[in-house]
C-alpha cells in the first residue's frame, strides 16, 4: 500500500492494543510517511511501508495491524476510503478486479474456458504420453479385472456352440493371417450373451467380447465380423481403453482433491471401462484401423456398410416393439416385453455402435473406402 502526505486530517477509529477485547477511541493522523495514532493514554506511530494493510472488501471493516501488534479498525468504511484515496492510495489490480462484477464474470468464462481446453485437449494429449510410457502387462491386468466385473453383472455364457465359437475364430484368424506379422495386437475372442443386443468391445489387453445378438445379426458371415474385429483391433492398438482410464483417473483424482475418497476412483476403474464410451476421434482411428484390416484381407470395406444398415434395420425394430409394448395392455407377457426392451435400452455397457459417431458419417467413411 502507498500513501503520500495528506493534510491532517484525522480519522476516528478504534485501537486494539492485542492484548485485550476492549477497543479505544482513538484518532488516526498521516504525516510524512508516519501513521500516528491518538487516544487516552494511546500514542503509538509507524512507518506506513511497515503496516500490514489487508485487502479491501466491499462492506467489510477496515483494518490496518502494527508490525509489533496492535490494530486499528474503522467500521465507517466510506471514510476510511474517502481519507486513504486522499493519501494517494491505489490498490493493486487484483482487488479492483475482486469488487468488480465484470471482473469477476470474465474470469469465471476464462476458468471455463481453460477446463474445456484441458477436457478437450489437454487430457487426451496428455494420456497418450502417460500410456505409452505404461507397460503393456498392465493393459492385461485391468482388462481381466473388467472382463471378471462385466461377466458377474451384465454378461451371461453364449448359447452359441462350440462349433460355431471355434468356426467364426478360425475364419476371423485366417481373416487376419495376411496382415504383416507383428502388426496386430495380441488378441483373443469371447462370445457371450447379454441384454445389450447386437454389439461388440475390446477390452485393454486384447479379450474382445462378441454378443451372441451381433452373430445372429449378420448371420454368422465371418467376413463382417472380421469387420467388426477389425474396429476393435484398432482399440487395442492404439490402447484407447486405457487412454480412456488415463484421463478418466485424472479427473477423479482432481475430485477425490477437492471432495475426498480416492479409493473409490480406484475401484470403480473396471466398471468405468464398460460404461464410458469411447470419444469420436477414438472411433474414427479404430474405423481407419478395421479399414487397413480388411483391405489387407481383401474384404470390402462395404460389408461393414451392411452391418450398419441391419442393425439400423434392428434398432427400428426394437423401437417399433417398445412401442407396441407399451400401447398395449399389461399382462405378465408385455410386461417382460417391456421390461427386455428397456433393459437392452438403458443398458449400463455404454459401448454399443448406435453410441459411436452418426451412422450416416460412419457409413460415407466405409463406402468411400470400399470403391
Amino acid at each position: 500500500m502507498s500513501f503520500m502526505d495528506v493534510p491532517d486530517t484525522p480519522l476516528s477509529a478504534l485501537y486494539f492494543d492485542g492484548t485485550s477485547a476492549r477497543g479505544h477511541a482513538v484518532q488516526l493522523h498521516l504525516r510524512q510517511g508516519v501513521l500516528r495514532v491518538l487516544g487516552d493514554g494511546i500514542d503509538r506511530s509507524a512507518p506506513i511501508a511497515r503496516m500490514q494493510w489487508p485487502e479491501r472488501t466491499r462492506h467489510g471493516m477496515r483494518i490496518a495491524h502494527f508490525p509489533d501488534g496492535g490494530t486499528v479498525q474503522c467500521s465507517d468504511v466510506q471514510a476510511w476510503d474517502q481519507w486513504s484515496l486522499a493519501g494517494g492510495h491505489s490498490e493493486s489490480w487484483i482487488v479492483t478486479a475482486q469488487q468488480s462484477w465484470r471482473w469477476v464474470g470474465a474470469s469465471v468464462l476464462a476458468l471455463l474456458m481453460v477446463l474445456v481446453s484441458i477436457q478437450l485437449w489437454g487430457l487426451p494429449a496428455a494420456s497418450r504420453y502417460v500410456v505409452a510410457a505404461t507397460p503393456l502387462t498392465v493393459d492385461s491386468a485391468l482388462g481381466e479385472t473388467t472382463l471378471a466385473a462385466i461377466d458377474q453383472t451384465w454378461m451371461g455364457p453364449s448359447k452359441l456352440s462350440e462349433e460355431e465359437q471355434n468356426r467364426l475364430r478360425a475364419a476371423i484368424a485366417r481373416n487376419l493371417a495376411p496382415l504383416p506379422a507383428g502388426t496386430l495386437p495380441e488378441w483373443k475372442l469371447l462370445f457371450r450373451q447379454s441384454h445389450i443386443g447386437p454389439n461388440a468391445f475390446a477390452l485393454p489387453g486384447g479379450t474382445m467380447i462378441l454378443t451372441d445378438e451381433m452373430v445372429e445379426l449378420v448371420q454368422g458371415d465371418d467376413k463382417v465380423l472380421t469387420a467388426v474385429i477389425g474396429h476393435e483391433l484398432g482399440h487395442v492398438q492404439h490402447r484407447h481403453g486405457m487412454r480412456m482410464v488415463v484421463q478418466s483417473a485424472v479427473l477423479g483424482s482432481l475430485g477425490a482433491v477437492l471432495f475426498g475418497d480416492f479409493s473409490t476412483v480406484l475401484a470403480t476403474m473396471p466398471i468405468l471401462l464398460g460404461q464410458a464410451q469411447y470419444s469420436r476421434d477414438a472411433e474414427r482411428e479404430a474405423d481407419a484401423y478395421a479399414v487397413h484390416v480388411l483391405k489387407a484381407a481383401s474384404i470390402s470395406p462395404a460389408v461393414m456398410v451392411s452391418m450398419f444398415e441391419r442393425l439400423q434395420q434392428y434398432q427400428q425394430d426394437q423401437a417399433d416393439k417398445k412401442k407396441g409394448a407399451s400401447d398395449t395392455p399389461g399382462t405378465a407377457a408385455t410386461r417382460q416385453e417391456k421390461t427386455d426392451a428397456n433393459e437392452e435400452e438403458d443398458s449400463p455397457l455404454g459401448m454399443a455402435f448406435s453410441s459411436h459417431p452418426a451412422d450416416a458419417e460412419r457409413i460415407r467413411f466405409f463406402k468411400d473406402a470400399a470403391q
